[in-house]
């Protein structure tokens, strides 16, 4: 995105942020953002604004575990800010499906991939994700397949993901969702 901070850029004219905050805030408790740059103005979500335990800007899964030392609950919920079309209900279909399920993450499937940011994790996981990151791993899919996971289908809903990448992303996004569907 230009270097651009993505959670900050609008669609729809609001920050993409304010979607994933909309989102998560419909079925969590209590609700943070995790961010290493721009964080007194995600301040203004009202939000506490979590960052990095590490100053390396580790990737996503930095932010997971700064979330899961934060988090007081059982599990941790994430959601990525630049998947503006995920709602509540959705959300709760990955919580629903963990609790049959039993597993200690629970992450989405569109039916073709894994969306491996929309998990739901469980905090008694820390040690095991800081050990890995210590150890210099970085890679999502290769943590989340180290321990018991159930993915949840949402393959009749695939579209949701659909995720900015870049300027071309977003208006194609815009332009797109903007048309009333039959």
């Amino acid at each position: 995105m230009g270097g651009m901070d993505k959670g900050l850029i609008e669609f729809r004219g609001r920050p993409l942020v304010a979607y994933a905050l909309d989102a998560l805030r419909e079925i969590a408790a209590p609700v943070a953002i995790s961010a290493n740059r721009n964080r007194e103005v995600y301040a203004d979500f009202g939000c506490p604004v979590i960052v990095d335990a590490y100053g390396d800007f580790d990737g996503p899964l930095a932010g997971l575990l700064a979330a899961m030392a934060w988090a007081e609950t059982e599990f941790v919920l994430t959601l990525p800010c630049d998947m503006p079309l995920v709602s509540g209900a959705m959300l709760a279909r990955l919580v629903e499906a963990q609790k049959h399920a039993g597993c200690n993450i629970a992450v989405a499937h569109d039916g073709a991939r894994l969306q491996p940011l929309i998990l739901l994790v469980r905090r008694s996981l820390l040690p095991d994700l800081e050990a890995y990151l210590k150890a210099g791993e970085r890679k999502v899919e290769f943590w989340l397949a180290r321990h018991r996971m159930q993915r949840i289908d949402y393959s009749d809903a695939a579209d949701i993901f659909a995720n900015v990448n870049s300027p071309e992303e977003l208006r194609v996004l815009e332009a797109h969702s903007a048309q009333p569907s039959a």
